[in-house]
């Protein structure tokens, strides 16, 4: 698809359908719109009048016309009070406008959208993301993707009045094959993406941006006495992949950072089954942090900060066979520390473990992990929201900002030092579960057992990574998650 940002007159734009958005209480017929009104006979004004139109956010009146008015369809977005209009409202109409198109299987698009805050450049940027992740559609599996029905596709998409942007559009295009590469990651079946092909995911990135790549095998694990990660990997045929990909500035990096992503390619629970009806049949998508880090590098790859980024991925299956992780046993991490196994399920934090551990060795000014971590989280926050825990105030701020800019939820929660209590053994030093009660927070505290000095945020991404429906710019499956949000805070670092 073609996307580009032009300056013409609304009544000389030819194309297949024109989008408008408006404002609540500010849908007037003046201007480029007044004229568009008269060139079409009053058409506009009819149609805001019949559907009594008032531009509040999700409104949408559409319209088919007559050939001989130049175009097919006319479509009015509301986007909702001018003070609270933000890019992600813009990202959710351009879908809505992109949905709105490939169902009338129309091939040129046209958006007249405000600009938000008159930031034309990000309004831009935003515009370009929301359509082009809203008709991406993952159909790799399917033998027949369009069964006997092949949909039109839209070839041309116009963004109106906001000036000529063409890096902005060339930088949505490289953000959105960032969170394409994660929604397909996410969506593969444990079949296709195991630990080798994340590994090889990574490779191929390496290759196509520059960047340094090293992967630990079994062996080299065991020589740096990963016992936490290598206690999760024991029970599967498929060999362990620690996955080290460095992007490494032209210049002197400002900043070095590092990104870890939870790599279950599969999750069954181990001996600690997940029974049926516990969504076990979904668990490829327990690399879902895995897929945004690696999405985001590839992003970065693309962008070329002036920041040094390091993404650690400790990826394996959590299997069962007779070489399995029991109940009951105590595993040694990379930095000495002992854990007794009372829940063989709670397997990404002992992976995470030991990549925290390495991460720090690394002498990186922060380190952020990501993962679906906890059932918990989705109970407290819903599939909208991620939970935020960092004990350092401005590397929270940094992620809380990366995220709205991205249009991406994240709920600081409280690392309640007093709730370890329930983490602790009797005969080791510590469990990998507490209590039932803030099963996410007690996560978030284990963690932290893997982090001496460096500024450590986690990010328990459970609910937002994966969506049952079809909702603004996100389709049913993977939803490429945290990539935009991570890209944000290594470009403002």
């Amino acid at each position: 698809m073609n996307i580009q940002s032009i300056d013409i007159p609304l009544t000389q734009w030819s194309g297949d359908c024109l989008v408008i958005g408006f404002l609540e209480d500010q849908v007037t017929l003046d201007g480029l719109v007044g004229d568009l009104n008269q060139s079409l006979s009053g058409l506009v004004a009819d149609l805001i009048e019949e559907a009594s139109f008032k531009g509040k956010s999700g409104e949408q009146v559409a319209a088919r016309l007559a050939p001989a008015q130049g175009i097919r369809h006319l479509v009015l977005l509301g986007l909702g009070k001018a003070e609270k209009l933000s890019l992600e409202d813009l990202r959710k109409a351009s879908a809505a406008g992109a949905r709105y198109g490939k169902k009338h299987r129309c091939t040129a698009l046209g958006f007249q959208l405000p600009a938000w805050k008159g930031e034309a450049v990000q309004s831009v940027q935003a515009i370009a993301e929301g359509a082009e992740l809203a008709l991406h559609q993952d159909q790799r599996f399917k033998s027949e993707p369009n069964g006997d029905k092949p949909e039109a596709e839209l070839e041309r998409l116009d963004i109106l009045g906001l000036g000529q942007q063409v890096a902005a559009i060339e930088r949505a295009k490289q953000v959105c094959q960032g969170v394409i590469l994660a929604r397909e990651l996410v969506n593969a079946p444990a079949n296709v993406v195991t630990p080798v092909a994340l590994a090889q995911t990574a490779r191929a990135i390496a290759e196509e941006m520059g960047m340094s790549l090293t992967v630990l095998d079994r062996a080299a694990c065991e020589d740096l006495k990963m016992g936490a990660y290598l206690g999760v990997a024991q029970a599967s045929d498929m060999p362990p992949q620690f996955i080290h990909l460095t992007y490494s500035p032209p210049g002197t990096p400002r900043r070095k950072l590092a990104i870890i992503g939870k790599g279950l390619t599969f999750d069954s629970g181990g001996l600690n089954l997940k029974p049926t009806g516990s969504g076990i049949e979904t668990m490829k998508m327990d690399m879902a942090g895995s897929a945004a880090t690696l999405g985001a590098a590839q992003v970065i790859g693309f962008l070329q900060p002036e920041v040094e980024v390091h993404f650690i991925v400790a990826a394996t299956e959590n299997m069962i066979s007779g070489k399995a992780l029991h109940p009951g046993d105590i595993l040694t991490a990379s930095n000495g520390k002992t854990i007794e196994i009372n829940n063989t399920d709670a397997e990404g934090r002992l992976t995470l473990a030991d990549a925290l551990v390495y991460a720090e060795k690394l002498g990186v000014d922060a380190i952020v992990d990501l993962a679906t971590l906890t059932g918990a989280c989705i109970i407290a926050l819903g599939n909208d929201i991620a939970g935020l825990w960092s004990p350092k105030d401005d590397l929270a701020a940094e992620l809380q900002l990366a995220g709205d800019q991205a249009g991406e939820k994240f709920w600081r929660m409280p690392l309640e030092e007093s709730y370890f209590e329930g983490m602790k053994s009797a005969i080791a030093d510590m469990k990998n579960t507490g209590p039932r009660g803030g099963g996410s927070i007690t996560a978030a505290l284990f963690l932290q057992q893997f982090v001496k000095e460096t500024p450590w945020a986690h990010l328990d991404v459970a609910g937002p990574v994966w969506a049952e429906k079809e909702s603004g710019y996100q389709n049913v499956g993977g939803t490429g998650f945290a990539v935009r949000t991570l890209v944000n805070w290594v470009l403002n670092a």
